[in-house]
Parts: C-alpha cells; structure tokens; sequence
C-alpha cells in the first residue's frame, strides 16, 4: 500500500512537472507565431513609406520615422542578446547598426529583418524553465516571461507612432486584421 501511494504521488508530480512545461513550451510557441506576425505588419508599414519620408516627424520632440524603426530594432537587440542572453550591450558610440546615418530605406528594412530573424532564432534556443527567473528592469523586478511580453509591447508602441506618421503624411496603413 504504501508503495503504490509513492508511485501515485511521483506519477502526479511527473504529471505536474510535464503539464507545467507545456505550458511553458506553449508560450513561447505562441509568443513566435505574434513575433513573425509583428514583424510582417512592421515590414509592410516600412515599406508603404517613401523614402524621403523616413526623416519625418510628428514634433519637435519626436524621433523620425526611421528612428522609430531602427529603436525597434535596437531593443529587440537589447532585451534578448544583452538583457535576457548575457551579451554585452552595444556601445552606440561606436556599433552603428541601428543608426539611421547613411542608411538607406532597404538597408534599414534588411536590418529590422535579420533583427527579427536573430531575435526568433535566439527565442527557440531559449531555456523556458528560466521564464520565472528575475531580473532588474529598469529598477523594477521583473520576470524574464514579463521582459518578453514588454519588449511585444514596446515593439507595438513604436509601431503605433509609425502608424500615425503614415496618417499625417496621407498614407493609409496596411489592414492589421491580416497579421495577427
């Protein structure tokens, strides 16, 4: 008796143990598919733009058209290479990858793109028992599953100010319902 009680008892924790690891698994599946849908509606916005629109801005204050792209990229860079993956930060003093200087329109498209594509590979490898782990976000704890989920909405605001240059500029944006 009491060893068939063991046997449920590591039965169930098994059972837990392989439950909880879909789930993770799960996550960062769907978290791939939003990621290549963010970045096929990203690509499109870029696209509709002119090139000699890609230095407009909303105000004073506001970054570029082609700032707001190369930021995305520059973040997407950050939160998994550096942030989450242990590699150092880039010195944007002298790493000009995401500097829009002497770029042009397809060049900064090409990089969102291997951004994107580094981005996704680095998330496949990634070790899902370490989403709870935690981290220091800009003086807040945070769990390397929320750093993921800021860094899609980081992607969307950016995004979002691009979608409304396109507006001021008299351009109409992609149909989103098709990417998501």
């Amino acid at each position: 008796m009491k060893r068939t009680f063991v046997i449920a008892i590591a039965i169930m924790v098994n059972s837990m143990i392989s439950s909880l690891s879909a789930q993770e698994g799960n996550f960062i599946k769907d978290y791939l598919e939003r990621l290549e849908n963010s970045r096929k509606y990203l690509i499109k916005v870029a696209e509709i733009v002119p090139e000699d629109k890609y230095d407009f801005k909303a105000s004073l204050e506001s970054k570029t058209f082609a700032e707001n792209l190369m930021h995305i990229g520059a973040a997407m860079d950050w939160h998994c290479q550096s942030l989450l993956g242990g590699r150092n930060p880039r010195d944007f003093s002298t790493d000009t990858t995401f500097h829009i200087e002497n770029k042009s329109k397809e060049e900064m498209i090409a990089i969102i793109n291997k951004t994107f594509d580094d981005t996704t590979e680095w998330i496949k490898q990634f070790d899902t028992s370490q989403l709870d782990d935690k981290l220091d976000y800009f003086g807040l704890n945070r769990s390397k599953r929320q750093i993921l989920l800021l860094l899609a909405d980081h992607i969307t605001h950016h995004r979002g100010q691009m979608l409304v240059y396109l507006r001021l500029n008299g351009l109409v944006p992609p149909d989103y319902t098709k990417f998501q």
